[in-house]
């Protein structure tokens, strides 16, 4: 097929795809991070500590390392609209199921489960959209996809805060699980299916041999490890930051930290800013960019004033959304085959960050002080910092 008949600007089926895969990265987010605004009250209710009520959250992402590891062999062995479909609704239902779920020890488990199911749209969708769009609308599809990833996961955690609060915690994972489940069933009625991709039985050794590749490409691995870093540091503050506004000096109720996550907005902003600066400055260098002002965001965390935290949690959070556009568009754009594997591994080490670092500074913020948490994760951000310059070279020379 003429590569002529991509998707473009302007044309329908372009406006289907930026449309479902905005309601797919809605739908995935709003129910990953459901429990993540939940954490003080999941601590009370089951009676654990800050970093036990963390696996509520690092469950979810561990099962999604797992499910993109193993898409990373066999996602294109599906039909990518089905195995999203597949992924969405498959997910939604477990959500909903959530509801009924006594214990905390099951909750994790289905979280696992959920996971592992939802990671079908992420081992995907960058390579559905490398695909089936024209090269120069590439970074705006993406873009679509990583502000729903953004807008559903501030919307799945404001609104389980605040219904949390009013009807308690299974009527808001129920109302999640069923919005979740109307947004599966548009995707899979509106979603174009794929015309520069039929569905292949997997080449373990050749899929071997991609992976392979992709980890002994040093500029490829400093991504990796870039999206590990900045995704941990990202979930860390997000996961502890209720329980620090919580405490003195601040004391604020859960329904002003609710509208804390309205942050996530700004994400959209940074999604979008790269788009423009990427016309203008290489890849790498707004990568950098970025890295420096999440540096810059995070210091004023330290703050016991909330008119300077706040500031620096939106600053952190735009520069943390725009620094994973980039980093996400750089891996899909350098992969020039096997690009379902070079995203997968970019999604594995991403959500491995997001668990490893996630719980574990839980059980450090619990130990110690919340300057020491803060002052960890800024380390984790100047490794990332340090392997992004490591890759200068590297994207000029290619």
């Amino acid at each position: 097929m003429n590569t002529s008949e991509k998707a473009d600007r302007g044309s329908l089926r372009f406006r289907y795809i930026k449309l479902c895969i905005f309601f797919s990265g809605l739908s995935v987010f709003a129910q990953l991070y459901l429990f993540q605004p939940m954490l003080p009250m999941a601590a009370e209710q089951f009676g654990v500590t800050v970093g036990d009520t963390s696996l509520l959250v690092s469950s979810s992402t561990i099962g999604m390392a797992s499910g993109l590891l193993f898409f990373a062999f066999k996602a294109d062995s599906y039909s990518r609209k089905k195995l999203m479909v597949f992924s969405l609704l498959s997910s939604a239902l477990l959500t909903i199921i959530s509801t009924w779920i006594p214990s905390l020890a099951l909750l994790i488990a289905i979280g696992i489960l959920k996971g592992f199911v939802v990671s079908g749209v992420s081992a995907v969708a960058l390579a559905y959209l490398t695909e089936e769009v024209q090269l120069a609308v590439v970074p705006a599809a993406i873009s679509m996809y990583l502000s729903g990833n953004t807008i559903g996961g501030m919307s799945g955690r404001i609104l389980a805060t605040i219904f949390a609060g009013e009807f308690g915690w299974r009527n808001a994972v129920l109302i999640i699980g069923l919005e979740s489940l109307t947004l599966g069933l548009i995707f899979w009625k509106l979603f174009p299916e794929s015309k520069f991709f039929t569905p292949q039985k997997t080449d373990y050794h050749q899929k071997v041999k991609q992976m392979k590749n992709f980890l002994s490409s040093a500029y490829m691995l400093r991504l990796y490890f870039i999206a590990a870093l900045l995704m941990g540091v990202f979930v860390s503050v997000y996961n502890y930051l209720t329980f620090r506004l919580e405490a003195k000096p601040f004391s604020l109720n859960h329904y002003v930290i609710a509208f804390i996550f309205l942050m996530y907005i700004f994400g959209v902003f940074g999604t979008m800013i790269t788009g423009r600066l990427s016309k203008r400055f290489t890849k790498n260098n707004i990568l950098k960019g970025f890295i420096v002002l999440m540096l810059c965001g995070i210091g004023l965390l330290l703050s016991e004033n909330i008119y300077i935290v706040i500031p620096g949690l939106g600053i952190f959070t735009l520069s943390f959304f725009a620094a994973h556009t980039m980093a996400s568009q750089m891996t899909a754009l350098h992969a020039k085959k096997g690009k379902s594997s070079a995203t997968s591994i970019y999604w594995l080490f991403y959500y491995f960050g997001s668990s490893i670092l996630g719980s574990g500074t839980g059980y450090l913020l619990h130990s110690f002080s919340w300057n020491i948490f803060i002052a960890v994760l800024i380390i984790a951000i100047i490794a990332a910092l340090l392997l992004a310059t490591a890759n200068t070279s590297a994207e000029n020379n290619g």
